[in-house]
Order: C-alpha cells, then structure tokens, then sequence
C-alpha cells in the first residue's frame, strides 16, 4: 500500500504531536483553549497508560502533586489535578488525607482522565515518516491507523507548520543481559512489565533484581513483601557505589527549575555532558521513604533471632550471563572496587536497568539533511525546544520542537515532571509568538553562574538560536 499523494486542499494543521506521553498530554492540555490553532497528538498505543508494569501499590510519584499537567502554569485550568478530584467527588477525602504526593497509580488514572476527554488527540496511529516538503513550506507526516489488534487498519497523511515529538523512553537492557532477555522462556524481564510477570518472579525459587535506583529499590521491596520470612531467597545488586537516596534537599530541587534549565542550556557543550554524568544522584537515587521501608521490612524479619535470606550489594556489574541446564540463569559479576569477580545462580532475574530516550533519528530519516548536529552527533535543540534547522525550513516560521529528548542541551529537568507544563507553554508561546501563557521570570533562590541568561519569547518566524549569556551586574 502507498500513502496517498498530497492533497492541495487538505487541513493544515499548526502543530501535530507524536507521541502522547505526559509531556504532549500536557502541551495538548494547554493548547486546548486556545481556539486559534489546529492541533493534532497521534499515538500508536491504544490508550494512555504511564509505566503500568511499575503501578506498585503504594508506589508514589516522586513530585509533589502540584506536578500535574498543568497546574504550574494555568492553575485556572481545567485539566489540573484538583479539578479532577472535584469531578470525581474526592476532592475532601484527598484534602482530609494531607498527601502531598500521590501513588503512581493515581497519576495514571488522572492522566487517563484528560486523554479521554480531550478531542484533539488520536490513540490507535502510528507516525511513520515526518518529512519536509519544500515545494508547500510544509512537514508532511505519514501514518498508519491500527484496529484494536494492533494491526494496520489504514494508512493516512496530515501536513502541519509545526511538529512536535513526545515519543518518550524505552527499557534499558544492557548489552551482557540482552540475549537472555530476548529469549523465549526465559524469567530475566525489565522492571517496565514487573507487574505483568510478577506471579511467575514470585513462584521461582531465587530472585534477582538488577539496578539500585528507584525502580530497583520498589521491586524488591515488593518481592520482600511477598515471600516468607527466612525464605526470601533475594539478591539486590546495583553498579552504583551505594543504595543511595535521591536528592531531595529544597536548595538542591532547584536543579528542576527554569532557571537552571536555561543556566544549563548556556554551558559548552563538553561542560554540560560531564555535569549530566555526575548529576545522577538527582534523579537516580532511591526516595527516601521507599529506602526506610526497605529497612523497616528487613528489620521486622530479625524480630525472631535471625537475618532474612536476602543479599543486598552495590558496587557490582554483570560482566555477563548466560543460562544453566534449562532454567537456571549464571551471572557473571564484577565488584568494581575490591576488583573481585564471582558467579550467581538465579531462578529469575528483573532488570531494573532504567529507561533511555528513544532515539529521534528512525522517524526523522526524512528531516536529516536539514537537522544541525552537536560534536557528538546529536540534534542541536535551542532553549525554546526547537530542533535547530537548516533556514529554508525555520525561515517559514516552521519547527520541529521536542519534549524530554533533550537532556544533553537541558539538563537533568528534561524528563521531570515538575517542568512538563512549563515546556509545554515555552512551546505554545514560541508558536504563537505571544505570551500566551505568562511564565515567571525568575524560579530559584540559587543563582546559577555569575552570568545568567534572560527568558525570552521569540517570534514564531525567528530562527533557533543559542542565547548568550547577559551580565546580571
């Protein structure tokens, strides 16, 4: 089948998303009122769902409800959190139970909650090909309508000015895990299906969780809670040199800022790959609430003279793995500081190795001779989230702009939900090329730098550039 040829009088629209995650749910939420653009938000799943697998009962989201889609920067929204519990009649049991953070579960639901009721957006279409059309001054976007199996239903094209990508992360494997985990049958699976598998972890004999983040830390607590006392058989291992806590501190949450957004965004290139490598224990650590927990539930299993039948180590990699017989699973490990190596057998094994973004370049193959590339080969992204483009695209008043793709131009707030409206309204601001939507000028106590450079809103038509820095004296 080929997609049909363009048709001179079909809709164009201003801005078509691709992907509906929170970041274009939020900015699909926001664009909602304002009567003046077409949009459209394809996704190829079904339905909104936010990591189902990891929905642990009594997991919670690790931003404070006000964190929402779109409270932080239209609190008179109708898509916020509050309003939610209202049209639910639940907003005085919410009130009388003083959360400030909600369960994951709850957020999910929430965010359902908008995608049903917001017209613009389209589940059941997978975006094939984004290209540029020089001849109309337009990006043509190619796509797929799928049935309710999963199966191509339809094929259909749309033409937009501007686009937006919010395609999301995928599971992280890592390379010495893959082939066990690509191969039928066998129990090694990515913390992201957790709870679909979980009946199956917690019928083998001993378990394995990988990776000391968050994720980690949940499973094994969940696993914990599930096995006997003095039969746990358990072994947490992570490559991190502790268990360590997030960081949590007021002052150090002002990383998740605005004002630290665009003070990152300012540093060269080299400057901020190494800040992104060294800033893990931001948004990797443990909460510390699930840390305590942890240790509560160890503890009570000592309450009868004896240790639980767990092994809880950081420092260690899987230098590889292979499997035993039939069933088992042989890991070979590393301790990076006594720089020992030693094997473990496990029933099972659960990746909670994180999640990547999804690499851009696969859908805009088409867009590539017009992309800007860094040192490294990756897009360019200028501080209103605009892909930097060859001028005969951005002359027109045409973008590309991308949602939590940009953690290398951005910093460590790129995927934090704390800042998923106020990019949302960057984006609807840079597009109308108004103050649609009135952002603060300042966010943080810190002052980031002896040198800081100023919010700005650009015309729709002016081209992505790199701000330079104002001396603030």
């Amino acid at each position: 089948m080929n997609h049909p040829p363009h048709p001179h009088t079909d809709t164009v629209r201003d801005l078509v998303g691709i992907g509906i995650g929170p970041s274009n749910l939020s900015l699909a939420a926001l664009a909602h009122p304002l009567t003046e653009l077409d949009t459209a938000f394809y996704e190829q799943r079904p339905r909104f769902d936010w990591h189902p697998g990891l929905l642990i009962e009594g997991a919670r989201v690790q931003v404070p409800f006000l964190a929402d889609l779109v409270t932080l920067t239209d609190p008179t929204s109708p898509w916020t959190f509050l309003n939610y519990l209202r049209t639910h009649q639940r907003l005085y049991p919410f009130y009388f139970a003083e959360r400030f953070h909600t369960p994951r579960a709850e957020y999910d639901t929430y965010c359902r909650w908008v995608a049903d009721n917001l017209p613009a957006l389209h589940f059941g279409h997978q975006v094939d090909s984004v290209r540029w059309n020089p001849e109309h001054d337009l990006f043509e976007i190619d796509f797929t309508r799928l049935d309710p199996d999963g199966q191509a239903a339809a094929l259909g094209r749309t033409h937009t000015r501007n686009v937006v990508l919010g395609i999301g992360t995928q599971p992280h494997i890592p390379d010495a895990l893959r082939p066990l985990a690509d191969a039928p049958g066998v129990p090694v699976i990515h913390a992201g299906d957790y709870l679909t598998h979980r009946d199956t972890l917690l019928a083998a004999g001993h378990i394995t969780v990988v990776g000391s983040g968050q994720s980690g830390a949940e499973v094994f607590l969940d696993l914990l809670r599930h096995r006997p006392t003095g039969r746990e058989r358990l072994h947490w291992i992570g490559r991190t040199e502790a268990f360590a806590p997030m960081e949590y501190s007021k002052l150090g949450l002002e990383h998740f800022t605005p004002d630290y957004t665009r003070y990152f965004h300012a540093l060269p290139e080299n400057t901020r790959d190494r800040l992104t490598a060294a800033q893990w224990q931001l948004h990797k650590g443990i909460d510390a609430d699930t840390l305590a927990a942890l240790h509560d539930e160890l503890y009570r299993r000592t309450l009868d003279g004896h240790w639980p039948d767990t092994v809880l180590t950081p420092g260690v990699r899987v230098r590889t793995a292979g499997r035993i017989a039939t069933t088992r699973i042989e890991l070979h490990l590393e301790h990076t500081q006594q720089n020992t190596r030693t094997r473990l057998t496990t029933d099972a094994v659960v990746l909670a190795t994180g999640h990547r973004e999804r690499p851009l370049d696969p859908l805009l193959a088409g867009l590539d001779p017009y992309i800007r590339r860094d040192n490294s080969e990756r897009p360019r992204i200028d501080e209103h989230f605009r892909l930097v483009l060859d001028p005969s695209i951005t002359a027109t008043g045409s973008n590309v702009y991308v949602q939590n793709a940009e953690r290398h131009t951005h910093g460590v707030g790129a995927p934090d939900l704390g800042l998923t409206a106020w990019r949302g309204a960057t984006i609807l601001n840079t597009l109308t090329g108004k103050e649609t939507y009135p952002l603060p000028t300042r966010t943080a106590f810190t002052t980031f730098g002896l040198q800081q450079s100023q919010p700005r809103v650009p015309t729709a038509r002016q081209a992505p550039t790199l701000t330079p820095l104002v001396d603030l004296r």
